[in-house]
């Protein structure tokens, strides 16, 4: 029955160790926090676990801390609110700030966790309506058919599955250099956000390294990009609750007029955040202005293998990365 949700047994542990005997003891559980993912999932019965594990009251995974390299340490369970209106975000890392900012609508926000933001599923309009396709362990990719609508979906690194990755944020955490902190199997492990975020070459059926049993804990920013020069634009059909068609995000160090050294990366063009190494190679050491843009807007999309339908994302990526560039001026 559509839009009404299954049963299940909801268990709300009040310590980390507490959700993971849960999840050890069911194989089927299911975590939340904010939920506003996995609510979607439930109303629409696609997904249906027994047991969902409600983590948001766990007070050890929510705050913000300053870690000694002038970083800083965000729980798993801050809401992406807190992200917003967080000084010392704002101060050290305003790209974050910004990206979070423009997820969804405030109350969204004022629930939703930047754990959660970042560990989302797919928007992907057939698997989130049940198709059988690859990523939901069957055989075909109704987005990539003749006339399928795929003007969502991914302009680079296909392998059987062209949906991309729906967060705002994770493009953030990849330029940051962030780290994923998991609690797996009674230890706690680091996770670069350059291979946090996976690909249907490495498992087609989830887009992070969280297996079953897994909590992410927080996530470690250094303080490498601390206080740099940003700059994140979105474009979307529309400005509040909706998912980017492509997003740019950049931090820049400068050294007078010339950038030395940046990190840009696009989202909502291929599975994973992209990171445009060989755009940062272009910039590297130059002056920003007319000539370095063209630069940047030949190799920006270098690669891009369009949809049907999704044509107009070329020439929409390579100008957000061109004026990601021209804001250093």
């Amino acid at each position: 029955m559509s839009d009404v949700m299954h049963n299940f047994e909801l268990y709300q542990p009040d310590s980390v160790q507490g959700a993971a005997d849960l999840l050890g003891e069911f194989e089927d559980a299911w975590i939340i926090a904010g939920a506003k993912d996995s609510l979607g999932w439930f109303k629409d019965r696609v997904k249906q676990p027994s047991v969902v594990v409600d983590i948001g009251g766990i007070a050890e995974l929510s705050g913000i801390e300053e870690t000694e390299d002038g970083g800083l340490y965000i729980g798993a369970t801050t809401t992406l609110t807190d992200v917003v209106e967080n000084p010392l975000v704002s101060e050290r890392f305003p790209v974050l700030s910004l990206s979070a900012s423009k997820v969804a609508s405030p109350q969204i926000r004022n629930a939703g966790t930047i754990g959660g933001n970042i560990s989302q599923d797919t928007r992907c309009v057939y698997y989130r309506s049940g198709f059988p396709c690859y990523r939901a362990e069957g055989n075909t990719c109704y987005a990539n058919t003749p006339t399928a609508m795929n003007r969502d979906h991914a302009l680079f690194e296909v392998s059987r599955c062209v949906a991309v990755t729906p967060s705002d944020t994770a493009p953030a955490m990849v330029a940051l250099d962030a780290s994923m902190v998991i609690r797996r199997k009674g230890e706690d492990i680091e996770v670069p956000a350059s291979e946090y975020f996976i690909g249907p070459e490495i498992d087609i059926t989830r887009m992070t390294a969280l297996e079953h049993g897994d909590i992410l804990l927080g996530i470690r920013i250094p303080g490498t990009w601390a206080s740099a020069r940003h700059y994140f634009e979105k474009a979307a059909d529309r400005n509040t609750w909706d998912f980017a068609l492509v997003s740019i995000t950049m931090v820049a160090k400068m050294a007078g007029n010339a950038i030395e050294d940046a990190a840009m990366v696009c989202g909502g063009v291929q599975c994973t955040p992209r990171r445009l190494t060989e755009v940062e190679d272009v910039i590297r050491g130059e002056v920003p202005g007319p000539e370095v843009e063209t630069l940047v807007r030949r190799v920006a999309s270098r690669g891009a293998q369009p949809l049907n339908f999704n044509h107009f994302k070329i020439p929409l990526m390579e100008s957000l990365a061109a004026r990601a560039v021209r804001s250093l001026t």
